[in-house]
């Protein structure tokens, strides 16, 4: 019997590094590790100051892969027999993103230079970072004016959790950080660059990724946005397009091989193929089965949506998306992604923040056992799932939460399942946006933790969109795909996968667990739904002219209805 050959999937998340070991040839996860990142709050730098902030170390970064790949691998040593580090044939990454590092001239994080250790602007821009909504407000404005194709595939405004915005508003922010950035890096490029010794800002293999759903990459206008454009918004930024990068690379391609120098710190052996980064949601959704018609919801602290096209078939650009980019998920496909900006962060708001009940009686436990025993409707409350703003379909990411229906005699539980309720309701939302495109969606994918631990919160998606949830086999879906991109970098070498489609049918599955809509709530939940998008519409866009004078007493009759009539059964 031929020796197993194994992955290595490294996932750079808000929090932690995790490191995940693969058999090549099913999918078997033999090994894993998690490093959170010491730096700051849970691995985020703050200031309290301003709410908008939320920056990262790149120490954290380096010294993450040393601790959690180290960890993986011995924990594979002891999970099999068959298990040896000179199997691993490949290695992939995926990062969150857009999270863009200033380096200097040969690529070293400026955070890593003493001069600029307390300065969080020469660290990592973290993709939840939003200090920079008026430069993306005006990068809006100019694009709609100058080059209204740049924001066709970008879904019609451009974010301020997006690379130039970041940028932008570190130029006119922080001179010394501006003056001393050779370069701005994705975290998605520059951890590859590190592990590869290719990290001269000049020559570094780029994501196509990272490029075309953040910073408006597209060989349809040559690139990266033209000079003279980004010179009006400001000239360094314009001077900075030099200095970036003129061509992507999807994530079959080979960044280089990991280094001497890395190979001894891992205990790996040198020459092993690397993959050219992505962003964690994109390979996630490669590690869940993503398809043309399989719709993948990675559901952590936000959420991130994703699916793909064929690249030859011909579709509409897409108002509110985050990008549709060829390439960007699966070679010979359009990536196309959506998201909410809050999703598991809403319930620990209200959990950590609020804290109803105190430590027992206001844990997601409690609350959730509590929700679970209401029906759609009954707590007369609806809530806008806004809380850090509104990524898809609006792009907007001033736009705030909002709770309706509130009463001297609201519980706990009731809010907590109107939250759930509310970012379902913004799924459908986003599903809906596809459909109307000509995108339909005929099964969903869920994966992240929310998915595979909270059966309330994947019943109500059920109930809400009408759709049957299913969870990817995977517990750590990202990571599996950054390691499925690691077994395709090494097609070339043996022992890995020619494509990504072979990949996926070797390594990817779901549970037998699903969640199938249950027909009277989701004719409750529609009636919601139509609440919803009033209030959606209103406070969203511009061009809304209805009366919201009917809301609260629909809620009050729906209220009423459900706790008089015929209850459905429990979730």
């Amino acid at each position: 019997m031929k020796d197993p050959t194994y992955a290595l999937g490294l996932d750079f998340g808000t929090n932690s590094v995790r490191a995940l070991v693969v058999d090549v040839r099913n999918g078997d996860e033999v090994g894993t590790a998690i490093f959170p990142y010491p730096t700051g709050d849970a691995g985020i730098i703050l200031d309290a100051k301003d709410a908008n902030l939320a920056r990262q170390d790149p120490a954290d970064w380096l010294l993450g892969i040393e601790r959690a790949v180290g960890d993986a691998l011995a924990a594979a040593k002891k999970k099999s027999r068959a298990f040896k580090p000179d199997r691993i044939v490949g290695i992939g990454v995926d990062t969150t993103g857009s999270t863009p590092l200033p380096v200097d001239r040969a690529g070293k994080p400026l955070a890593l230079y003493k001069e600029f250790r307390r300065n969080p602007n020469a660290h990592a821009w973290l993709w939840k970072d939003h200090t920079a909504h008026a430069e993306a407000a005006e990068i809006t404005a100019l694009a709609a004016a100058k080059h209204p194709e740049y924001l066709a595939k970008c879904g019609g405004t451009y974010s301020s959790e997006w690379f130039w915005s970041k940028i932008l508003h570190c130029l006119r922010t922080d001179a010394k950080v501006a003056s001393a950035a050779f370069s701005w890096v994705e975290c998605a490029d520059y951890i590859p660059a590190v592990l590869t010794g290719t990290t001269d800002p000049l020559t570094m293999k780029r994501s196509r990724c990272a490029a075309g759903h953040k910073a408006m990459f597209n060989d349809r206008w040559g690139g990266l946005p033209a000079k003279p454009f980004l010179a009006e918004l400001d000239a360094r930024l314009g001077a900075l397009r030099d200095r970036l990068y003129k061509k992507t690379f999807t994530s079959d391609a080979v960044a280089g091989t990991l280094t001497k120098e890395w190979a001894r710190k891992l205990g790996l052996r040198p020459g092993i193929p690397v993959a050219v980064g992505a962003f964690d949601a994109h390979l996630g959704a490669v590690g869940s089965g993503v398809g043309p018609g399989r719709f993948v919801k990675i559901v952590g602290t936000s959420t991130c949506d994703v699916c793909v096209w064929p690249a030859s078939k011909k579709l509409p650009d897409i108002p509110g998306l985050c990008g549709i980019v060829d390439g960007s998920v699966l070679p010979g496909y359009l990536g196309l992604e959506a998201g909410q900006s809050a999703v598991g962060d809403i319930f620990n708001w209200f959990v950590n923040e609020i804290q109803p009940g105190g430590p027992r009686k206001g844990s997601h436990e409690a609350l959730t056992r509590g929700a679970a025993a209401l029906e759609p409707g009954e707590s007369g409350l609806l809530v806008l799932d806004w809380h850090n703003g509104n990524r898809t379909v609006l792009v907007d990411q001033r736009l705030t939460g909002l709770v309706v229906g509130l009463t001297l005699r609201t519980r706990p539980e009731e809010i907590y399942r109107a939250l759930v309720e509310a970012t379902a309701f913004g799924a459908l939302t986003i599903i809906r946006r596809f459909g109307e495109y000509g995108v339909p969606i005929r099964e969903v994918v869920n994966c992240g933790g929310i998915a595979e631990k909270n059966p309330l919160v994947m019943q109500i998606y059920a109930d809400v969109t009408g759709l049957e949830m299913k969870v990817a086999r995977s517990a750590q879906t990202c990571a599996l795909g950054a390691a499925m991109a690691g077994a395709v970098a090494a097609r070339k070498k043996g022992g890995g996968h020619d494509t990504f489609a072979e990949a996926q049918a070797a390594m990817t599955g779901v549970r037998k667990k699903t969640y199938k809509p249950d027909k009277r709530r989701h004719a409750v939940y529609l009636e919601l739904y139509g609440l919803y998008r009033a209030l959606h519409d209103a406070f969203g866009t511009e061009d809304w002219t209805g009366n919201l004078h009917h809301v609260m007493k629909d809620l009050l009759a729906l209220k009423d209805r459900q706790r008089g009539g015929t209850r459905c059964s429990k979730n």
